[in-house]
Formats: structure tokens, C-alpha cells, sequence
């Protein structure tokens, strides 16, 4: 998503050595690939080993140069394997929150509602409880909190309550039978967002736990770029982009003293300046040519020496 908005922000040069920490498709790191050339580095890393599978084809050329790395991980681990790769600090990260139009195409995913697929949701698909775990075996009060708290699904308890129902007679195997229970309960309108959008977002996020990771990601994202280097964050929803939004807030601001505090007492200095007050949104030529562009938000910002 926004790749000309997110090249313009990373301002990669010749020799420069970046980390894209959400491989997805490759089109990120391709890009960067072909700033940094000859002689520059991109890390890239992803949960998903069928995208790592993918790159590896795709790019096998310039991983057999040695410029470029390919990680099976999560960008939280990004700052270690930057290190381990003897390539930090770098001149800028780049996390692209959104899910790749290929994992939305895989149907025995289950990320998609529209998919008759096994109810799955995990990124790396050889590790943790998959979505279906989850469904059949969480209370109705935990289901609700997580459609809530992840999902802002405002039917979490009346959703929560017709799968403990349904599953008391069979488990919930598929994607596509989850969407119709949702459906049962949330009627949505004609030509509106489909009625299981929020529950399976929130399950995707509970699976994976994206916004835990997201937390972690950043203070590694920063401790791993060097002074003026980048980190340039595409995020797909409220809950990340207050995320992003108020680590770099807090980032910039420095001191962490209470406001009631006479004087800062912390001594901690600020390590960012955060370069886009605003977040950046896609181009109409973008969101019409790809309508799950609509709702990305592009924040930057540059550490400071």
C-alpha cells in the first residue's frame, strides 16, 4: 500500500540499508531493492512462510548477491535481526500493517468471510491457536471482550452468545460458517461493509496479536535506525493507528514525568521528531484501483541523533 508515499518518506539512496518488516507481497522491498542498488541492504522479514516462499522465488537474485536477507519471524524481532546481520543501525523501517492480498486470496486460510475455508487466521500457520481454537473454546464473555476490544464490534455479546449456541451442537470449522452466524445476528445493509467484517478482524488480531507486536515493534523499529533514519508506518485501523500515533507523541515528547511534576526529573530526551503531523491517506487513483487502500493511514517519523 502507498508506495510511492512510503518511498518518498524512507528516502532511500544508493548503499542504504533498510528493514521491511512486513515482507507481504514483496512490493515494498522490491522498490527499496531498486533504490539501494549496487551495493546497499534490505532485511526483510514476515510470519507467513508461504510469503517468504514467494520472495524467495521472486527475488532469489538478489538473495543469492547478498542483498537481501529474508527472515521467518515477527517484526518485533526486527532490532535482533538487524544486529545478528551485522547491518545496524539502519537508515529506515517499514511496517506495512495490512494484510497481503495473498493471504486474503488463500481460501484454507480463512482470513476472508466470502472464502469457504478452515477458520485459521494465523499468519505463520505452524505455530499458536488458530481462529477456530479460539471460537470453540472461549466463553461468551471472553469471545465478547475480544470482538469488543479488537473489533469495536458493538453486537460483541449477542455475536459471542449465538456462537456458544452453535457450537454446542458442532464445532465452527469454516470461515465462511462463522460469516453466517455473524450475519444472523448483525443484518447489514445493502451495498454496507459485510455485517462479519469486525468480528473477523478482531479474531485476526486475537490470533495473532498483532497490536502486542505492534507495541513491541516500535521502540525496536527506533532503537535500530540511526541518527536521521527513518520509520515509516502504514497502519489499516484505529486501534493501530492510536498505537503509532501516541508511541511517536510520546517518542518526541521525551520526558515521561508526571505533568504535575515542577521539573523533569526523568532526564529522558526525545529520540524522534515525527515528520507527518497528519497521517498521510492514499491517492484517489490508488483507492479506486485497489478499494482496501481506503482506510491506510502513513505516519513518519526521524530519529534524532
Amino acid at each position: 500500500m502507498m508506495p510511492a508515499e512510503a518511498l518518498d518518506a524512507l528516502r532511500p539512496q544508493p548503499g542504504g540499508v533498510f528493514v521491511d518488516g512486513t515482507l507481504g507481497g514483496a512490493g515494498h522491498t522490491t522498490l527499496l531493492l531498486e533504490r539501494v542498488e549496487p551495493r546497499g541492504h534490505v532485511l526483510a522479514i514476515d510470519a507467513d512462510p508461504a510469503a517468504l516462499r514467494r520472495a524467495e522465488a521472486r527475488l532469489a537474485e538478489a538473495i543469492a548477491q547478498g542483498r537481501l536477507l529474508v527472515r521467518h519471524g515477527n517484526f518485533r524481532q526486527l532490532g535482533e535481526f538487524a544486529r545478528a546481520a551485522g547491518l545496524a543501525p539502519v537508515d529506515g523501517v517499514l511496517l506495512d500493517l495490512g494484510l497481503s492480498s495473498d493471504q486474503l486470496a488463500a481460501r484454507e486460510r480463512g482470513f476472508s468471510f466470502a472464502a469457504d475455508g478452515a477458520l485459521d487466521m494465523r499468519f505463520d500457520p505452524t505455530r499458536g491457536e488458530s481462529a477456530a481454537d479460539l471460537v470453540n473454546t472461549r466463553s461468551d464473555a471472553e469471545l465478547a471482550d475480544i470482538f469488543w476490544r479488537y473489533g469495536e464490534e458493538r453486537f460483541s455479546r449477542p455475536i459471542a452468545r449465538r456462537i456458544v449456541e452453535a457450537r454446542s451442537q458442532a464445532p465452527i470449522a469454516r470461515a465462511d460458517e462463522l460469516a453466517r452466524l455473524v450475519a444472523g445476528v448483525v443484518h447489514g445493509r445493502p451495498g454496507g461493509v459485510h455485517p462479519a467484517t469486525r468480528v473477523f478482524q478482531a479474531l485476526r488480531i486475537a490470533v495473532n496479536d498483532e497490536l502486542g507486536s505492534l507495541e513491541a515493534a516500535l521502540p525496536a523499529a527506533v532503537e535500530t535506525l540511526k541518527p536521521g533514519g527513518r520509520l515509516a508506518v502504514i497502519s489499516f485501523h484505529s486501534l493501530e493507528d492510536r498505537i503509532v500515533k501516541q508511541f511517536l507523541q510520546r517518542e518526541q515528547r521525551g520526558c515521561v514525568c508526571p505533568p504535575e511534576a515542577p521539573q523533569c526529573v526523568c532526564g529522558r530526551e526525545p529520540r524522534v521528531r515525527i515528520i507527518t503531523r497528519h497521517p498521510l491517506a492514499p491517492s484517489e487513483a490508488e483507492v479506486s484501483a485497489n478499494p482496501r487502500a481506503r482506510s491506510a493511514k502513513l505516519r513518519v517519523a526521524e530519529r534524532l541523533g
